[in-house]
């Protein structure tokens, strides 16, 4: 497995990863999926400041990690939103590990000092076929803390569902402080080999 780049070309492959956790899980709060031209634009928008990364393996993606602006506020600009997506048929084999160990040192890289995740959640004492705990578990695993939960704020499948964030601080804090070099993640080698 090799980490690598996101380029436009790799929207479509992209798509697909992406379409069963829209169609078929609350995992993402999409109704529908995107075209690959939407998710391309995404792309485009996203890596112009912050690292897109994919998994490889025998020259197929796998899986997919991002980091976007946490707040458009400058004071947030030391802190980002993660997201990670793997192939359902690939879960379970360190790509969403390895795909964050990588987003993660090219992040501090940037001089990015708080890397948060929004996690869809099942209220207290409910479940559901369409989510599970493993986003949590997985953040977990991985040194993020819970730092905040709102109920019932996402809709989908005639269900509400709640959402979590959970941190992971990667820096350090101080005053005054650095500046962040957004865009400058294209010139660091975000590449190594899987686990």
């Amino acid at each position: 497995m090799q980490i690598e780049k996101v380029t436009i070309e790799d929207a479509k492959e992209l798509v697909e990863i992406y379409r069963p956790y829209v169609e078929e899980t609350a995992v993402s709060f999409e109704y529908v999926t995107p075209s690959p031209e939407e998710f391309a634009e995404r792309i485009r928008t996203i890596s112009e400041n912050y690292p897109y990364l994919k998994a490889v393996e025998n020259g197929s993606i796998i899986g997919y990690a991002y980091a976007a602006a946490f707040k458009s506020r400058a004071a947030y600009d030391w802190s980002v939103e993660t997201t990670v997506y793997v192939r359902r048929d690939c879960r379970g084999r360190g790509a969403g590990h390895a795909l964050y160990k990588a987003l993660e040192q090219c992040l501090s890289w940037m001089g990015i000092l708080n890397m948060n995740a929004c996690i869809a959640v099942l209220p207290e004492g409910s479940s559901d076929v369409h989510l599970t705990d493993a986003s949590v578990f997985f953040h977990k695993k991985l040194g993020f803390d819970m730092v905040g939960r709102f109920h019932n704020s996402g809709y989908k499948f005639d269900t509400w569902y709640d959402m979590v964030w959970m941190e992971k601080q990667i820096g350090e804090h101080k005053c005054p402080q650095d500046g962040v070099r957004l865009g400058s993640w294209k010139d660091f080698d975000c590449s190594m080999g899987g686990e």
